[in-house]
């Protein structure tokens, strides 16, 4: 009979006994994690239940869990993913892949750099990214608003599903989201265009919202806007970030609240002066009194000198980027041509303290942005005429409008072009890269 030498007998036994006592370790520290961390294996359960798995299985399909700071609300945003899929309608009228038909993709794409796994990212942000829309999947998570037109403009705010059907929504072949605007060539008498109006599910209070966009809708007789929106309006505030009419070329930002918020004066020769606490390279449009009640409500307009900055001039560039951040001290909008945007958005690390000078800025100095903002949806709409498209309609001076749309299009009213002239909508379109919302960590 042969024996094993005491040195091997030892070393199988412990070959044998290491699972063992490694599974020991591993359930009792299972147990004191969820001992400690009940609330947020909660949350994963509340999470993951929406897309029928169990907690377990991370591997089943990519998802970020979302936390609304404000309300508490858990939904999970799903991410694109590689192949663009077969559109379909969801229970609650949201998209989730093209449309039929399709759009010849912009020469606007995206210049973000992903950070492959494992590797380490040599940026460094205060934020961390609550919700993301992109790629095949830009549509989940956004109510579709089917209301009339509050800014009476006549369009008619369509459903997810009629959306689709009616190609007003789609996502192209490289994963930009498009929200178009009925072109039929003519409509009746008193008929209205369909259009599309979408609001995100999860509502914010404070963080940092960033569009990146190849193109938006042009053209007169449009009014598009990207804007956010509280409850109760405008108890909870609104802060337009992207917003003009008509040939403009230059953006308007502005906020509506309630009564108690202003600006400081603005003047031509502090407006960029650093020891100024508006400094900003936008331009004040009327007032800065930005109570929507006490001023008709057209609020605190601060429009961008940059003719790139909206409209047929932000597509000519391919588009580009909107940050809007919102913090303790205040609101600030920035804009960021296709050729110019930082490496920190680029690389999903946004530092907004090395963005330089805003375009637009409202400081907490005499308007608390916690006190006049709270719990806001995100917003994508495209009117047509309205109060204001057609309130200008025969006006000039604005950059892009230096001749009346009454004058180009030869029609007296913005009522009677967009019912008659639907070719001249091929353009009333966005396209869309991603929709981010950030909050500090």
């Amino acid at each position: 009979m042969h024996f094993l030498p005491a040195h091997l007998i030892l070393l199988i036994l412990s070959i044998y006994t290491l699972p063992v006592a490694s599974e020991a370790l591993f359930h009792r520290a299972h147990r004191h994690a969820i001992k400690r961390s009940a609330g947020f294996a909660r949350d994963l359960r509340v999470a993951f239940k929406g897309l029928g798995l169990p907690v377990g299985n991370l591997e089943g399909k990519r998802s970020t869990p979302v936390t609304d700071a404000a309300v508490g609300q858990i939904y999970c945003v799903s991410q694109p993913s590689k192949t663009p899929g077969v559109g379909s309608s969801t229970g609650n009228g949201t998209t989730n892949g093209p449309a039929n038909g399709s759009h010849p993709s912009s020469k606007g794409s995206p210049t973000r750099t992903a950070t492959s796994a494992g590797a380490t990212s040599t940026l460094q942000t205060n934020f961390k990214m609550i919700e993301s829309h992109q790629g095949n999947n830009f549509f989940n998570g956004w109510n579709f608003f089917t209301g009339s037109d509050p800014t009476n403009g006549i369009v008619q705010y369509v459903d997810g599903g009629t959306a689709i059907n009616s190609n007003l929504i789609s996502t192209t072949s490289s994963g930009t989201a498009i929200m178009r605007v009925d072109n039929t060539s003519v409509i009746g008498a008193t008929a209205n265009r369909q259009s599309v109006r979408i609001t995100t599910a999860s509502t914010f209070t404070m963080g940092l919202v960033i569009l990146d966009a190849a193109h938006m809708p042009q053209g007169c007789g449009t009014w598009p806007a990207f804007w956010t929106n509280g409850p109760k309006w405008p108890q909870g505030g609104e802060i337009d970030i992207v917003e003009g009419v008509n040939d403009y070329t230059v953006n308007q930002a502005t906020i509506h609240t309630n009564p108690g918020c202003s600006i400081p004066t603005l003047t031509t020769t502090n407006a960029l002066n650093s020891n100024n606490p508006l400094a900003i390279t936008g331009t004040l449009v009327a007032t800065t009194n930005c109570a929507a009640a006490e001023t008709n409500n057209a609020g605190c307009g601060i429009r961008s000198n940059d003719d790139t900055s909206y409209g047929s001039g932000f597509n000519g560039i391919g588009g580009g980027v909107y940050a809007m951040l919102w913090d303790t001290t205040g609101i600030s909008v920035f804009f960021f041509a296709r050729s110019n945007i930082p490496v920190d958005i680029s690389g999903n690390a946004p530092n907004p303290s090395s963005w330089g000078t805003p375009m637009a800025r409202y400081p907490a100095t005499q308007c608390n942005p916690q006190q006049f903002f709270y719990n806001h949806s995100v917003i994508f709409d495209t009117t047509l005429c309205g109060d204001w498209a057609s309130g200008v309609w025969s006006s000039t001076g604005v950059t892009g409008q230096e001749q009346s749309c009454a004058q180009r299009t030869g029609y007296s009213t913005c009522e009677s072009f967009v019912r008659n002239q639907g070719s001249a909508f091929t353009d009333a379109y966005w396209e869309v890269n991603y929709v981010q919302i950030w909050q500090q960590k």
